[in-house]
């Protein structure tokens, strides 16, 4: 097995560097792999994320790992902002729904080292502070407890 690693754009994953010259002398039908990966990665258009291409050099298969954009890059592309505040305290660059920070702890919970969605909206929610961005016109804190209280478990059930 070889693995070749790259930091790729999402959805838009070419022959060219890195990834053409590296795949190359494994043998693979680099179009597949880039096709694989550019459908794989679609979601994360306009980020750069992390892939893995897992090559068996005796059969030429191939298997493909996606690592997960920063949390911060998630927030970023569901506010639509270039970026976020550089102080959360007194400057905030956008509000979230609370839906929306479901979807971004739904995009991470693989590499959160949990599969407990609700701890993982709490890790969200914590970028959140820091990023300057309120969750449905409130401080994310305060979201936090209401996380806690059970206020969202009916959202939260997998």
């Amino acid at each position: 097995m070889k693995v070749v690693e790259a930091l790729v754009n999402g959805g838009k994953a070419s022959a060219g560097p890195p990834l053409g010259p590296a795949l190359g002398p494994l043998g693979v039908n680099i179009g597949n792999v880039v096709a694989k990966i550019n459908e794989v990665t679609k979601d994360f258009e306009g980020m750069q994320v992390p892939v893995k291409v897992i090559v068996d050099e005796e059969t030429k298969e191939f298997r493909i790992e996606v690592g997960t954009p920063p949390t911060s890059a998630l927030l970023k592309k569901e506010l639509g902002v270039e970026k976020l505040s550089s102080k959360p305290n007194e400057e905030k660059v956008g509000d979230l729904k609370f839906e929306q920070v479901v979807k971004v702890a739904r995009a991470k919970l693989s590499s959160l080292n949990t599969d407990d969605l609700k701890l993982a909206v709490k890790q969200v929610l914590g970028t959140c502070v820091s990023a300057g961005i309120t969750v449905d016109g409130k401080e994310p804190k305060e979201v936090i407890k209401e996380v806690e209280e059970g206020k969202y478990d009916g959202m939260l059930k997998e």
